[in-house]
């Protein structure tokens, strides 16, 4: 550290500068605690030295914007049954009035497809048979048509047994299995302003492949509508 200065002018000076770097430092710091505490209200006269009460904007909450519907996730699990009928209730969960297109439930079932691609536009193809085109799509929206689907058996077809054993040596990736699914599809719809519905039994075969290939199971393909493995 430097010695202070002996010479009396060169101390005042010395004084001086600090004194003008604490009222520096003393507006800095009230410049920064205005940035925190905001701007306050002036005194209206000097009778009233107090300062006025702090004003402030109603904060403006931007309106909401109303999300868009989408199709429900096909449920993932581990057990090829169960993963098969999940896949059955979503690929048959419809609504033409939702404001989806049939693109939109095709994209949920493929989300679930197997990762390795191979499968995947076979799988597209499958999945567009079970759903109305669009120009049957836009004919069933003007009767506000819906669709669901009621599992009455998931099972192991003893067809599969046969088909294992007749694959190839690397055919068939390990942990796939072919799961037949029973049920009925109900149909609800508006027709001449009143509401209509149909019911239908329906069977197919949802293959899929699951551990140890992968931890969760996974949609290779699906059979022709009423037309699945015995």
């Amino acid at each position: 550290m430097s010695p202070a200065p002996t010479d009396p002018s060169k101390r005042r000076r010395l004084v001086a500068l600090i004194a003008a770097g604490i009222v520096l430092l003393l507006l800095a710091g009230v410049g920064i605690y205005g940035l925190l505490t905001g701007p306050r209200n002036a005194p209206t006269s000097t009778d009233d030295p107090e300062p006025g009460p702090v004003t402030t904007e109603p904060r403006t909450v931007p309106p909401s914007t109303p999300r868009a519907p989408q199709v429900p996730a096909v449920p993932r699990s581990a057990d090829p049954a169960k993963f098969a009928q999940g896949v059955a209730s979503t690929l048959f969960a419809w609504d033409t009035a939702s404001g989806l297109w049939p693109l939109d439930y095709t994209s949920a079932i493929l989300a679930v497809g197997d990762p390795s691609g191979d499968e995947q536009a076979g799988l597209a193809s499958d999945v567009a048979a079970y759903l109305p085109n669009r120009d049957a799509w836009i004919e069933l929206r003007q009767y506000a048509t819906s669709q669901q689907l009621t599992i009455d058996a998931a099972f192991v077809p003893d067809a599969w047994a046969d088909a294992v054993g007749q694959a190839q040596p690397g055919q068939l990736a390990p942990g796939t299995v072919a799961v037949t699914i029973e049920g009925t599809r109900h149909r609800e719809g508006v027709w001449n302003g009143q509401p209509v519905t149909s019911q239908h039994e329906v069977v197919f075969t949802v293959f899929v492949v699951c551990a140890p290939t992968y931890p969760t199971c996974h949609l290779l393909r699906l059979s022709q509508l009423d037309n699945p493995l015995h």
